[in-house]
């Protein structure tokens, strides 16, 4: 008689993909906010194809321009168009937020797969870790190290990675309590199988739903702190700037009614953040959905 084999929830997760897939697209405002990020992807790393400015030096002679044929959302207090600024600054903002959401949740799911893997001692001392840092909000200590660092794009990608790791590793801790007791996982330690096999091979690829909704929402959380960080002074330095910096130095000018310094900037931030929320959300339900069937 032939043994039976366990079926594992990676075969399960592969046959539930076109489900996700067909849930998720069911779900117009995730579809969305999904169009929305692939535009604004377009726009920042694209246009400049298309649109080239010069966002380097000075151009005294066309100063605070109102949006015309020549420059579709006027210039700014040094001359440079708007428009290609407003990529530019988007470029910036969207790599920082999806490098640093990427590094946050690559730190916090291991973090968190070991913790609720170990167990015992092990998961206190961590867990410990993880709530006296989330006591400590981000963005004063992201203030903080900006304040003495004055970082660059990388390391602001790096700082922001440091302080948002937190909440991912919770979540990834929490599902992974709730996978090393399967069979599967219990089956593989029983044949001799490492702690490193067994998280490698079940753990994280079975918290995959959890990793990537919380992926968006780190990204969106990123977007939102470098806006926070570049409006107070203290981000990325001129020549370069994001979409935060373009609110700060417009901030002025929008009393003497020139609205095209920070109107674009400010609409896209919200879009972008409302967009990968929204996708965030539709994945979630999505995998819900599959959880429950």
């Amino acid at each position: 008689m032939s043994a039976v084999l366990p079926v594992t929830p990676t075969v399960e997760a592969a046959a539930g993909h076109r489900l996700v897939l067909r849930r998720f697209t069911r779900n117009r405002l995730a579809v969305a906010g999904l169009a929305v990020v692939v535009l604004f992807l377009l726009f920042c790393f694209a246009g400049p194809l298309l649109h080239s400015t010069d966002q380097t030096h000075t151009h005294l002679t066309q100063v605070n321009l109102a949006p015309s044929g020549a420059h579709l959302l006027g210039t700014d207090a040094v001359g440079h168009d708007e428009l290609g600024r407003l990529m530019y600054g988007g470029k910036v903002s969207l790599l920082v937020g999806l490098a640093s959401g990427l590094l946050a949740t690559v730190i916090g799911t291991l973090w968190g797969a070991v913790a609720g893997y170990a167990g015992g001692w092990i998961d206190a001392v961590m867990m410990r870790v993880v709530d006296a840092g989330i006591a400590i909000p981000a963005l004063f200590i992201l203030l903080v190290v900006s304040a003495i660092t004055t970082p660059d794009t990388w390391g602001l990608v790096v700082i922001l990675g440091l302080v948002s790791w937190l909440v991912p590793s919770r979540l990834v801790r929490a599902e992974t309590l709730t996978l090393k007791g399967r069979d599967y996982v219990l089956t593989l330690r029983a044949i001799g199988g490492t702690h490193g096999r067994a998280i490698g091979r079940h753990i994280l690829p079975n918290s995959v739903s959890t990793v990537v909704v919380a992926a968006t929402f780190q990204v969106a959380d990123a977007i939102l702190l470098v806006a926070y960080v570049s409006y107070l002074g203290l981000g990325v330095q001129p020549p370069s700037t994001d979409w935060g910096g373009m609110l700060s130095a417009g901030l002025t000018a929008a009393y003497s009614g020139r609205w095209w310094l920070i109107v674009p900037p400010g609409l896209a931030i919200i879009l972008v953040v409302c967009a990968f929320n929204a996708i965030g959300d539709g994945l979630r339900d999505a995998f819900d959905v599959r959880g429950r069937g």
